[in-house]
């Protein structure tokens, strides 16, 4: 029997056996540090509360999601939240072809992302939550509160047991999106995600391009992630980069280095490979004068250009020499 919003509220901690301390420790395996961050989502759900995931992008948010679904042998339904998603995009419709061969008739009604999540007891993962509309917004708020939706000709459709609603956002963009409303976070429960520390990036860049990273050497892989890292807090930047750019430039500089018979190291390959890997992803501030491959070319030049050869004692240094090799 499909459980109503009265049920989950009253369930007892810990009875549902699939989020435990055993779910925790396999997906600590999968998911580099997150340590605290994986014990709030796991004690979350494991209470049947419904979740928001508040954090810049590239932090992991659909990894975790991913990986607890995974493990905890249970449905995940993903939704990429954006302007177009309306209402019957989520919901679901009836196929016009067969409605006019059989008329309205469960049969004939092609379930959308959320339905299939309430009929299976999934897990629904709403990405960029507020960038979707507000109707829409209304009908997940309807879900978080009534455990239930009502779809016209088909009827009321009650969430089973297993059915959360997991949803994340990204607070420092606002180009497209809205405030999210009070009543979205009186119903659920709110975790901040922000960026992992340098040793964990370091590993997560280890583990999704090991070759590219052992190519780089642990020393140039370790100066790779700081300057990364450097964009988050940069003067000129509005938004830096997340640890996908410290993967993406490791990956494109063992390649250019290939092409060029050249360490992937060198100087020259880090430079082209940091523009490719970085440019794109960085956002300079209104008002700067300075372009994103200004910014980037500066911390380059900080982490991984070449080192300033010591100035000899015995030659006075000349007017506008700044002694670079």
């Amino acid at each position: 029997m499909a459980s109503s919003s009265s049920d989950q509220d009253n369930a007892a901690p810990g009875t549902d056996g699939a989020f435990d301390a055993g779910l925790l420790a396999r997906i600590q395996t999968r998911v580099v540090g997150r340590d605290r961050e994986l014990e709030a989502v796991v004690a979350a759900l494991a209470a049947r509360r419904h979740l928001l995931l508040e954090g810049p992008p590239g932090t992991g948010k659909s990894t975790i999601l991913r990986s607890v679904a995974e493990e905890a042998g249970i449905g995940f339904e993903f939704v990429e939240g954006n302007a177009e998603l309306t209402p019957a995009r989520l919901i679901g419709a009836f196929d016009p072809a067969a409605v006019l061969a059989e008329g309205y008739s469960p049969e004939v009604f092609v379930d959308g992302p959320l339905l299939r999540a309430l009929r299976n007891g999934s897990l629904l993962y709403v990405e960029e939550i507020n960038r979707i509309p507000e109707e829409t917004l209304n009908v997940l708020i309807t879900v978080m509160s009534e455990g239930e939706v009502h779809v016209p000709r088909l009827g009321p459709v009650r969430s089973s047991s297993g059915f959360r609603l997991v949803a994340a956002m990204n607070p420092f963009d606002a180009v497209g999106t809205a405030r999210i409303a009070a009543a979205v976070y009186d119903r659920c429960c709110r975790l901040a995600v922000g960026y992992q520390d340098s040793d964990d990036e370091v590993r997560i860049v280890d583990v999704a391009a090991p070759l590219a990273a052992g190519s780089l050497g642990s020393g140039t892989l370790r100066s790779v992630v700081d300057l990364v890292r450097a964009t988050r807090d940069h003067p000129d930047l509005r938004t830096g980069s997340s640890v996908r750019g410290a993967i993406d430039l490791a990956l494109v500089a063992a390649e250019l280095g290939s092409l060029r018979e050249q360490e992937p190291s060198d100087p020259g390959v880090t430079l082209d490979a940091a523009l490719l890997a970085l440019s794109g992803r960085i956002r300079v501030r209104e008002g700067s004068s300075r372009s994103a491959e200004d910014v980037v070319r500066e911390l380059w030049e900080r982490f991984l250009g070449p080192p300033v050869a010591a100035a000899d004692p015995g030659v006075p240094a000349e007017p506008g020499n700044s002694g670079k090799a």
